[in-house]
């Protein structure tokens, strides 16, 4: 049987995904306040630097005298430390909250049970762990930001029917059919950055942006290790924040554009995403090519792949999509021609 804790917590997590796209580098985060059996107040993070779940929640129950009589469901622990905004901790405490119920605790080192320890110091009943997988699945990317120390991978692809990935001499081919196309835009916007190599910058010149989806454009990230790039390639517009991983030195610094000088005899790969972690950028979705998300499947950097396999496209020759190397394959969808699988990495060790 479902317990009351449950229904509540999973509505605070409905409305945490309100947020998606909005709260990053932030987690997403909902919170529920319940008096006898009634909800009286919800809210969520809408949006970095803005009020957190549980300023809007309990700003939005009119009659405060029945706080310190009500259960409060919240997803992540409430914070303790001040940031863009006050310690969430001290506010329900001074709300005379004394009834807390939490999905997940915070991996963030600011945080990290010092908020639920708060609250048992103030003489709050606390709960922990109530639909606990689902709160990890939820923030995945934050999670993933601060146990692995870098941003949460996702690899997508399109391959043609016998398995390839472009036609011969990395030629353009248009594989995935229109409803494939308009999903990958709307993955742009849950993303927080989105990376390719310099061939596919090069022979598919793209934009990497979310025109065909409302939401936020990523930032571009694109590997161009001697500086051979032509400038008049789209990912040089400067009409979104772009970022060019290379060894070579580049002084120049433009709106919208900087050179990140790498050392040539270490891995580009770890240094890549330890400069991404530094930007506080807690998502990449990897689109290509070939070469760069065979290094990702083949070095284990990587936490989702994603991709199309079209059922009428045939190419014969060109350039052979990646092969799966191992993974948990959780769900396979049709989209008009083409089928999407979807991986997760399960050979990762915390």
């Amino acid at each position: 049987m479902i317990s009351a804790d449950e229904i509540y917590m999973r509505r605070a997590l409905e409305l945490a995904r309100l947020g998606n796209g909005y709260t990053r580098p932030n987690p997403m985060v909902g919170c529920v306040v319940v008096h006898a059996g009634r909800i009286i107040g919800e809210g969520w993070h809408q949006a970095y630097g803005g009020p957190h779940a549980e300023v809007n929640a309990i700003a939005s129950v009119e009659d405060k005298s029945l706080l310190p009589k009500s259960r409060v469901y919240v997803t992540l622990e409430p914070c303790s430390h001040f940031g863009k905004t006050p310690p969430c901790a001290d506010l329900l405490i001074s709300s005379g909250v004394r009834d807390v119920v939490i999905c997940n605790t915070d991996p963030n080192p600011l945080v990290a049970g010092r908020g639920i320890q708060k609250l048992f110091d103030a003489g709050a009943q606390v709960k922990v762990g109530v639909l606990e997988q689902e709160g990890l699945e939820l923030n995945k990317r934050f999670f993933t930001f601060h146990t692995r120390k870098r941003p949460f991978i996702r690899l997508k692809w399109a391959e043609s029917a016998d398995g390839f990935i472009g036609g011969p001499n990395f030629e353009q081919v248009q594989i995935s059919g229109a409803l494939s196309r308009r999903l990958v835009h709307k993955w742009r916007s849950e993303e927080q950055a989105i990376l390719v190599g310099s061939h596919t910058a090069t022979h598919d010149n793209p934009r990497l942006d979310t025109r065909f989806w409302t939401g936020n454009h990523p930032l571009r990230v694109v590997i161009d290790r001697k500086l051979q790039l032509p400038g008049h390639l789209h990912l040089f517009d400067k009409s979104q924040p772009t970022v060019v991983y290379t060894y070579k030195k580049q002084e120049q610094a433009h709106e919208n554009l900087q050179y990140v000088q790498l050392q040539e005899h270490e891995p580009l790969l770890p240094q890549l995403l330890q400069d991404l972690h530094q930007r506080k950028v807690l998502s990449l979705l990897v689109e290509g090519g070939t070469y760069l998300l065979k290094s990702l499947l083949k070095e284990n950097l990587w936490d989702e792949a994603l991709y199309f396999k079209s059922s009428t496209r045939m190419l014969e020759a060109g350039t052979p999509a990646p092969v799966m190397p191992n993974g948990q394959l959780l769900e396979v969808q049709s989209l008009g021609p083409d089928r999407l699988f979807h991986y997760r990495n399960d050979l990762l060790t915390d």
